[in-house]
Parts: structure tokens; sequence; C-alpha cells
């Protein structure tokens, strides 16, 4: 393929099937941190064609393992460094194979993925400039898998600490990639880990999301303080995705945070149901516990017919909420709110928008409730190619305004 012909497909849909490609062109989004370069990605595409999610599963597999003998080669040419780069390609490979065959009961494939993922990515965080191993935070039954990564060429610095939070379907080595290597170069440590519902969390443990995730990031805080590395006074969170609402919500609850980011602002998700609900003619503002069946019956067809929703809400919704039915789901989502905490917050917070991001649909309205020191940042699509959700078109972008604030707020040079 010509690179003409590379550069057209990069900029249009990667993958044959929309939905496909809405999880196949992720690691695009990472190629900045060294995640993949575009030819990764449009090779997988090629070997897929107009394949379905098993054809999808096995070429990205396929990509992962290919990598990960380079890496290994390299290895044992003592080439530490070209190998830790192809470990890290791996692991994003490997991470963006299994997420169309998500849903409980568990796949299989899924889980083989999963930890090929995180074996090579701990490898390459072994091989890193100071050796760094994966650790486990207490909370209640099931320790929580963590990395706490130091600042870069800052090993044994007292430094500010950046936590950074997944969403709904995202791991540790997706954060890496989209935060954690850039303000890593910025002098801040970064703490990455799967909390429930994410990653190995619901993976392996089945344990669901839960919105009360101030408990989630206080177990995670507690930590941090025991690590002598880390200034405990100078502890910021971040959260994407679904992590827009649980850094929020988290900072409402544990004081200990010296500042917030939320990307984007989140702080009603339940908010989201009664949007939905509107396009099947609920238009008044029922509870889910009182929605009728028929109701639910018919969006439920809606739902499965089409599949970019099926998975949204079926497939993933279910599986990471911990229900099996939809009035469960609506009624677990109407509890992810911080309507009656948001003066809670106190710590300086910032926002993003991307203009095309779905989620981002309330930031205004949560950025005029917050009573805090507080910043709004809004992408665009046509200035800054950011406008999509989480400004994957342009994380480059968003880490850099974004660690900008931080910089100011933390007193970082």
């Amino acid at each position: 393929m010509s690179s003409s012909a590379v550069m057209s497909r990069s900029r249009e849909a990667l993958f044959d099937s929309d939905f496909l490609d809405r999880f196949g062109r992720w690691p695009v989004g990472f190629i900045p941190a060294g995640g993949a370069d575009i030819g990764d990605v449009v090779a997988v595409a090629d070997v897929v064609g107009d394949g379905d999610e098993s054809d999808f599963y096995d070429a990205f597999v396929a990509s992962g393992d290919a990598k990960a003998a380079d890496a290994r080669a390299l290895l044992a040419k003592g080439r530490r460094r070209s190998a830790r780069d192809r470990f890290l390609r791996a692991s994003c490979m490997y991470g963006a194979a299994y997420h169309p065959i998500y849903g409980a009961p568990t796949d299989p494939r899924l889980l083989a993925a999963f930890d090929t993922q995180m074996s090579v990515f701990h490898t390459a965080m072994q091989l890193g400039e100071t050796p760094v191993d994966s650790v486990r935070i207490p909370f209640g039954g099931h320790d929580m898998p963590a990395y706490l990564v130091p600042a870069t060429h800052r090993p044994t610095e007292v430094r500010p600490l950046l936590i950074v939070n997944n969403g709904y379907d995202a791991t540790i080595t997706d954060i890496y990639f989209a935060m954690g290597v850039a303000a890593l170069a910025r002098g801040y440590h970064v703490l990455m880990f799967d909390g429930p519902g994410q990653g190995e969390m619901l993976y392996r443990h089945g344990i669901p999301l839960r919105p009360d995730w101030e408990t989630v990031i206080s177990a995670v805080v507690d930590y941090a303080e025991t690590v002598d590395i880390v200034d405990p006074d100078r502890i910021a969170l971040s959260g994407w995705s679904l992590g827009g609402y649980f850094a929020p919500r988290a900072a409402s609850g544990e004081p200990r945070l010296a500042a917030c980011i939320a990307d984007p602002g989140q702080w009603d998700i339940g908010e989201s149901v009664s949007s939905f609900l509107t396009a099947f003619g609920v238009t008044d503002r029922v509870p889910p516990a009182e929605l009728d069946d028929a109701v639910l019956d018919e969006i439920l067809r809606h739902v499965l017919a089409n599949r970019i929703m099926r998975w949204q809400i079926v497939q993933r919704g279910f599986w990471a909420n911990g229900v099996s039915d939809l009035r469960s789901y609506f009624q677990s989502l109407a509890e992810f709110t911080l309507r009656d905490r948001v003066g809670e917050i106190t710590c300086p917070t910032l926002l993003t928008s991307a203009e095309n991001d779905p989620l981002a649909r309330s930031t205004r309205e949560f950025y005029d409730a917050l009573t805090c020191p507080k910043e709004l940042l809004s992408f665009t699509a046509a200035l800054d190619g950011a406008g999509d959700h989480c400004e994957m078109g342009n994380r480059s972008l968003l880490n850099q305004r974004v660690l900008d604030w931080l910089d100011e707020v933390l007193g970082v040079g």
C-alpha cells in the first residue's frame, strides 16, 4: 500500500465496518505516546477486510504476537530500549483486540488477550529507565492492580503525583498511553490502576462499577501516601471518559486531592437516561422503576437491532454495571450523580469539553454549578482536530493544555 493510500485511510474509516472502526482506530490516538503507528492499524484493517469480530480479534492478536516476538529477539541481543518500545506496542495491539467481544459470560479469548496484554506491559515497565513493578492496592475483598511509575529522569525525587483514572472500558495500558507518558515527561509521578468495573477487576473478578468513587480513590490515596517519592500535598486526579464523572465524584469526598481533571466534565450520568428515553416517547421524567414493561421491551428490541447500541448497553453496560436487564441498567445509571454533592468539591477543578463528544453535553451546566476554583477547556474539530470523544484525534494537544493548567495549580516548574 502506498503512503498516500495510508494517509487517505487514516483520515477516514480505517475498518470496513463502522462498528469495528470505533474500536480499531482507538490505537491511533496513542501514536504520540508510542502505543502504535498508523501503519500498525492500517495493516490490521487490511487483514480484517469485511470480516467480523473474530477476524478483528485474530488480526490484532497476531499483530501483538509479532511485536512481542520482535521484542524478545531484541532483548536477547541486549537492545533493552528497543525491546521495551516493541513490548509497549504489543500491549496496545492486544488491548484493542477484545473490545468487540465484551460481555457476560466473559469470553475466554478476552481473558487470553488481556492476560497477554498485561504480561507484555509488565515486561515493558521492568525495562524502563527505573524498573517498575506492579502493586496491589487494598480494597475490600479484591485488591486493585496498579503501577506507580516515577517521573522521567527523576525517579528518586519527591514529586507531585498524578493519579490517572479510566472510564467504562479502558485498562491500565490505555491510560498510560493516553496521559501517563505525557505526565511522566512533565515531571509527575504517575499512578495507574484498575478500579471496580475496569480491567482485571471486571474481567477476572466480576466486580462492577460503583457510583461512590470517593471510596475507591480514598484507598488509592491511602496507598500513595505510603510511597516516599510522592509529595502528599500535591496529589492530583485525572479521569477520562466515564472517569470524567469518577474524578469529580471522588473529589467531592476525598479532601486530600490537590486538583481534579474531568475529561469530559460529567455530573449526572442518569440525565443521559432521560434523554435516551425521550427518543422513545417517554417525555416525563419517569423513574426507571416505574417504566412500563411494554416500553422497556420496545426499547430493548431497538437496542438489539442496532449493533453499536447493543454493544454499548447490553454487552458493555449490563456487564460493567453488574445487571442483566434494561430496567436495572437504567436504575444503576441513575445513581451516578453529583448534583447533590457538587458543592463539596473544593480543590481546583478543570473540565474539558470536545464539541462532538456526547458525554460533554452537560459540561457547561456542571461548570456553572461548581463553586471551587475552576476552568473549562473547550476543543473543536475544525481548529484543534480534537472534537471527538476524549479528544482522541489530538491527545497531545489535550495533554499539553491540561498539564499546563496542572503545572500552574501545583506549582510544577
